[in-house]
């Protein structure tokens, strides 16, 4: 140690010059847009390659696991092609005359933080964007808020500021769900009427209402409800069909219609003004 500070000590102006350099990068990459969307973009595929690096020693340590995983997948994938779901080339998986998914690996993920986010290995070469939803061999994942040109950064489902319009499966009732911050199993089913009255094991699917997930993608099942009778609206506690601690790939969602989508309803809403 006595070593390391007298060679510091030595080195002190060059060192002192890093710092200044380390700090002025910092402060113009919080300054201004333009260069915090570089800096992004650079960290981005750093950290993604070093994530990948370690992703992939992972993967060869537990190749029966991540067999058994990607045989499962490709089950749920079969039985849910239907006449609509064509096969198409290697870098999609299946796509109809509205979505088309992107399938792609984990390379980083959290689940204890109080705003988690998974990044994965597919960016903007690969067709990615921004607000796209994002989707695991079971249900919904959460939706791409970064994009570097090798690497995408998702908001989880475990985030504060996650919000998926939802209905109910049985009665087809409206609702959102969120996460309340405490585990990443469960999540809340906010804005059920007072009539509802919902029971364990009832399924919460995607509403369709958005322009980024299709409709009934599995959310998850009711695990508790208790209804209050002076409120008009009550709460009720969601397990996720999504095991967030485990996930290893995921599917991007790519809405084909999306422009088109967003024109009509910039005209609508022009309109209305």
């Amino acid at each position: 140690m006595r070593n390391l500070f007298a060679l510091l000590w030595k080195h002190q102006f060059f060192v002192l010059f890093l710092l200044l350099i380390a700090i002025s990068m910092y402060l113009l990459t919080r300054s201004y847009t333009y260069h915090g969307t570089i800096a992004y973009n650079v960290t981005s595929d750093i950290s993604g390659s070093v994530f990948s690096s370690y992703s992939n020693i992972a993967d060869y340590l537990s190749l029966k696991e991540e067999n058994e995983l990607l045989a499962y997948e490709n089950a749920i994938l079969k039985n849910s092609l239907s006449s609509s779901f064509l096969i198409s080339d290697t870098q999609y998986v299946y796509h109809d005359s509205l979505f088309r998914y992107i399938p792609a690996k984990v390379v980083s993920n959290s689940v204890f933080k109080r705003n988690n986010f998974i990044m994965i290995d597919k960016g903007r070469k690969h067709g990615i964007n921004e607000e796209m939803g994002v989707v695991s061999s079971l249900g919904i994942a959460g939706i791409v808020v970064g994009v570097s040109k090798n690497y995408s950064t998702i908001m989880s489902m475990l985030h504060q500021n996650m919000r998926i319009s939802a209905r109910i499966k049985n009665s087809g009732q409206l609702v959102n769900v969120i996460w309340d911050n405490t585990d990443y199993l469960f999540g809340t089913v906010i804005d059920i009427p007072s009539h509802i009255k919902l029971n364990k094991g009832d399924t919460i699917l995607t509403s369709g209402n958005s322009l980024i997930f299709p409709e009934d993608i599995i959310i998850g099942t009711i695990e508790s409800h208790e209804v209050d009778n002076s409120k008009k609206l009550s709460t009720a506690t969601l397990r996720y069909i999504t095991d967030f601690n485990s996930i290893k790939h995921l599917f991007v969602i790519e809405n084909l219609m999306k422009q088109e989508q967003d024109s009509l309803l910039s005209n609508v809403i022009g309109n209305d003004e």
